[in-house]
C-alpha cells in the first residue's frame, strides 16, 4: 500500500448518476491542480468507460484515486482502501442506488484497467450516518426482516455534509451544536447533525425517501405504491423507473428536471410548475422542521449543492418559514452571494449559510487517512 509521503497528489472520482466530475488535489494544501467534468447521462456503459479512460489520461499526474460512493450499505461504516472483495460488495449494493453504484464501480473499473498499480479509495454517503441512533434508524417493520437483510435508515450525501461541518465550523469559527444541512440538488436530503454526529437524516434504505428531488420522487405512501402493484397493473419494473427517472420537481412540473427552468416557467404563470415549487418548498421546509425538532433547535442552518447553492428563491422561502424561530436572512447578502457565506442578519439568533457543495475535500480526507 502506499503511503503518505508518496501521495502528493490525489485524483478524485465522482461518477454520478448523470455526470462524472473529477479533480486533481494537492494532499498537503488541498490546491485544485486540474479539474473536468463530463455529461453522460444518455450513454451506455461502453461509452461512460470511454469517458473515464479520456479523463485519466487528460488529468495532471497523481498518486492515488478517492472515489465518492454513494450506497455502502451496513457494511461499509467507513472509507476503506478498494479490492477486489471491496468491488464485490460495492456491486452487491447495486440493486439499492442503480443510479449510482454503477458508475461507481466504472469508475473504479476504469482506474483498474488503465492504472492497476494506483491504490484506490472507496468514500461512501452512508458513512457519515453510521452515528444515528437505532430508534431513527430501524423501521417499524416486522424484526426478523430487518435481522435478516439489514433493513435500516443508511443516509445519503454524508461526504457533502461531513465537509458542511467542517466549513461551518470554519467560517463561525465554532462547531454548532444544532446544525441543519440541507444539500438540495438533483437528489435532496436534510441531515440533523448534533456536535459533529450525524443522528438523523430524511433519505433512508435507498437515497429515494424524504425530501421532493429534481426526478426522484421522495417519500411516498407505501399503500399508494402497492394499489399501483395490485390494482392498477402497474410493475416493478415500470414503478422504479417512475419513481427514480419520472417523478419530483421533473414529475410534477412537466417542464425540465432543472430548478431554474421550473422557476422561469412558473414566473410566467405555469401552473404546474408554480404547484412544482411549492410542493418543493413544503417539502424541504417539512424535513427542516422535523430535524429541528430532533435536535431540539437550532443554531444553524446550510444550504447546499446545485439548488441551495445557487437558487436564492428557494434559501428565500425555506428560511421564511423559520422565522420564529429566529431565522433571519440579510436579504442583499442572499441575492448576491457566490461564495461560502454566511448570509443571515447580523442579529440572527441561527445563522444561515450558503456552501458549494466539496465531496472532493471529504474524500480527500479520506485518502489521506488511509494511505
Amino acid at each position: 500500500m502506499a503511503n503518505l509521503k508518496a501521495v502528493n497528489r490525489v485524483l478524485v472520482l465522482n461518477a454520478g448518476s448523470s455526470s462524472l466530475k473529477w479533480v486533481v488535489l494537492e494532499a498537503a494544501t488541498e490546491r485544485v491542480c486540474d479539474q473536468g467534468a463530463v455529461t453522460w447521462e444518455s450513454l451506455a456503459d461502453g461509452a461512460r468507460e470511454a469517458a473515464i479512460s479520456a479523463a485519466l489520461q487528460r488529468a495532471e499526474p497523481f498518486d492515488a484515486v478517492g472515489h465518492r460512493v454513494v450506497h455502502g450499505g451496513s457494511r461499509f461504516r467507513e472509507a476503506v482502501v478498494v479490492d477486489a472483495a471491496v468491488r464485490a460488495g460495492i456491486l452487491d449494493l447495486a440493486d439499492l442506488a442503480p443510479l449510482h453504484n454503477p458508475a461507481a464501480l466504472a469508475g473504479i473499473d476504469g482506474v483498474t484497467a488503465l492504472l492497476p498499480r494506483t491504490p484506490q479509495v472507496a468514500a461512501f454517503d452512508t458513512a457519515f450516518h453510521a452515528t444515528i441512533p437505532e430508534a431513527a434508524a430501524i423501521y417499524p417493520i416486522p424484526w426478523d426482516w430487518s435481522e435478516r437483510w439489514g433493513l435500516r435508515r443508511l443516509g445519503f450525501h454524508g461526504l457533502s455534509v461531513q465537509y458542511a461541518v467542517r466549513r461551518t465550523t470554519d467560517l463561525l469559527g465554532r462547531m454548532p451544536q444544532r446544525l441543519v444541512v440541507c444539500h438540495l440538488g438533483a437528489g435532496c436530503s436534510v441531515s440533523a447533525v448534533a456536535a459533529g454526529r450525524s443522528i438523523d437524516t430524511s433519505m433512508g434504505f435507498t437515497p429515494l425517501e424524504g425530501v421532493m428531488m429534481a426526478r426522484r420522487a421522495g417519500s411516498v405512501d407505501p399503500g399508494l405504491l402497492l394499489y399501483l402493484l395490485g390494482r392498477q397493473g402497474i410493475s416493478v419494473p415500470d414503478l422504479d423507473t417512475a419513481l427514480n427517472q419520472r417523478s419530483g420537481l421533473f414529475g410534477v412540473s412537466g417542464v425540465s428536471v432543472d430548478l431554474r427552468e421550473i422557476l422561469s416557467a412558473a414566473s410566467e404563470g405555469h401552473e404546474r410548475a408554480q404547484l412544482a415549487v411549492a410542493m418543493f418548498v413544503h417539502s424541504v421546509v417539512a424535513s427542516v422542521g422535523a430535524m429541528t425538532a430532533i435536535l431540539g433547535g437550532l443554531d444553524a442552518l446550510v444550504f447546499t449543492g446545485g439548488i441551495g447553492e445557487n437558487s436564492v428563491q428557494i434559501r428565500e422561502q425555506v428560511s421564511a418559514a423559520f422565522g420564529f424561530l429566529g431565522v433571519r436572512l440579510d436579504h442583499q447578502a442572499n441575492a448576491a452571494v457566490s461564495n461560502d457565506a454566511d448570509i443571515s442578519a447580523q442579529d440572527a439568533a441561527v445563522r444561515v449559510l450558503r456552501l458549494t457543495a466539496r465531496e472532493d475535500l471529504a474524500v480527500l480526507t479520506e485518502v489521506k487517512r488511509l494511505l
